[in-house]
């Protein structure tokens, strides 16, 4: 005997007041119970479809809308709903700073106890599209079919697409007329190369089957003009290669480092790969307050370069140096914010557990003529003992900028145990910056608190935190 099929649950006139987590919009039913809405904005009135039922929340979707919030605002990009990005886009940007502004306070009370009133206002982004340096798009024979065109029962004759994953579903890619967050000529790039792959019958790759010939396109740029395409391919074929490669150099001119992988991989993870330069340069040069970074295909640099000179500013201004101290600059990466700060300082220590990081931190460094910085590599939680603050010296100032997990807790014990007069913590994911600061509360109090927006139209949000030793 087949099992009834279970009706869905349906949540009636919800009044939705405020964002919380991962973006969703947030209400209350009639008993009290909290919702946590997808597909709509604080101020609607709406009608939800119940996918997740818990004792203490629920989760939904908005299927219906009585009344619309004065929040919204109309989405410019075509595959908005659809595209797994820039989930606000239909919210005003005035709402958003003030939704991200209003989640580090309630991270901050709710999971550190720290007091907020002298959180400062949210540093708002000058662009609000546009504004990535990087974008990566994968190829697919089986693209994503809207439900515009289901309804519409055309028989889809080219099934290619490049685009992005639909969210949650891996095998599934959308395929972008118009993307909204990487400058010109990131589309054109994007589009030129599957017009060529169309019509030349290049074979898109299939992620189920593991077959194609085409994989994955990564575009970045820089603020001074220079741009990079890396192209994926799942198997080598020469003359097929050298075809799509040459007819990208005679299109645009501007592309100064043209590269290639032969990928037969189960993912499209670059690191492992032999990166090979077909064109140009191996690598791109971005320009921050006259320091030059190189920036190759496997190198992590902040994906919104206008913004991230404001977030380091924060983060040099917070540290206050004359020229004597000893600064620690924690999860380094290339050592970006090393160098930013380093004229300020006598002498800047920079630990990553990347080797390829470290190595482009000391490359950037002698490209900037910088001596005061020097960088280790090894894991955070052993490098940071007794011996190396022998080796290395006291630190004055402690700079941290670690992953959304946040600081290991050894690495935070360590931290306390330095006794550094300063620390300031930056931060992409403010739950877990208050969980570690609420143990950092023992030796340290906080003084400063900064949000910074790096990512409009999402519900990201970047924070630094300035703390003192306690007398």
């Amino acid at each position: 005997m087949k099992r009834k099929k279970r009706e869905a649950l349906i949540l009636h006139h919800i009044e939705l007041a405020t964002a919380g987590a991962k973006g969703a919009s947030i209400g209350k039913t009639k008993e009290g119970k909290t919702v946590f809405v997808r597909n709509a904005v604080p101020g609607d009135v709406v009608d939800v479809q119940v996918t997740k039922k818990k004792s203490r929340f629920i989760e939904g979707n908005a299927i219906h809308i009585h009344q619309f919030s004065d929040l919204r605002t109309q989405p410019v990009c075509e595959h908005f709903g659809v595209c797994g990005g820039c989930k606000w886009q239909n919210m005003t940007y005035e709402a958003q700073l003030k939704f991200k502004e209003q989640e580090v306070k309630d991270h901050f009370e709710r999971i550190g106890k720290i007091d907020v009133s002298d959180c400062l206002p949210i540093l708002g982004s000058d662009e609000i599209y546009f504004y990535r340096n990087k974008l990566e798009f994968s190829f697919s024979n089986q693209r994503w079919i809207t439900q515009e065109e289901i309804d519409s029962k055309v028989e889809i004759e080219n099934k290619n697409a490049l685009g992005f994953h639909i969210p949650g579903m891996w095998s599934k890619i959308l395929d972008i007329q118009k993307c909204w967050l990487q400058p010109d000529p990131s589309n054109q790039i994007r589009l030129a190369v599957k017009e060529f792959a169309d019509k030349n019958e290049y074979s898109f790759f299939d992620p189920v089957q593991q077959s194609g010939f085409l994989r994955n396109l990564m575009i970045r740029s820089t603020t001074t003009g220079e741009i990079m395409v890396l192209i994926q391919f799942f198997s080598e074929d020469e003359s097929k290669r050298k075809a799509l490669l040459n007819h990208l150099l005679e299109l645009f001119p501007q592309i100064t480092s043209l590269l290639f992988a032969i990928n037969p991989k189960g993912n499209d993870s670059l690191y492992d790969l032999n990166i090979q330069t077909f064109a140009g340069q191996s690598h791109i040069t971005e320009v921050m307050e006259g320091l030059q970074f190189r920036i190759g295909p496997k190198s992590f640099y902040q994906t919104n370069p206008k913004q991230a000179l404001k977030l380091y500013e924060v983060a040099r201004d917070f540290a206050d140096l004359h020229g004597t101290e000893r600064v620690y600059d924690l999860y380094t990466g290339t050592g970006t914010i090393a160098q930013f700060v380093s004229s300020q300082a006598a002498e800047v220590v920079g630990v990553e557990s990347v080797q390829e990081a470290i190595d482009a931190a000391i490359d950037n460094a002698k490209l900037n003529q910088i001596k005061n910085c020097k960088f280790v590599c090894g894991d955070m939680k052993n490098v940071l003992n007794e011996e190396f603050i022998l080796q290395n010296g006291k630190p004055d100032v402690i700079i941290t900028d670690p992953p959304r997990d946040g600081m290991h807790k050894q690495v935070v014990e360590s931290i306390l145990n330095i006794e550094a007069p300063k620390i300031v913590y930056v931060s992409c994911n403010s739950a877990t910056q208050a969980r570690d600061l609420e143990i950092l509360k023992e030796k340290y109090e906080v003084i400063k608190i900064q949000p910074v927006d790096m990512f409009p139209q999402t519900y990201h949000v970047e924070n630094v935190v300035l703390l003192h030793l306690k007398s």
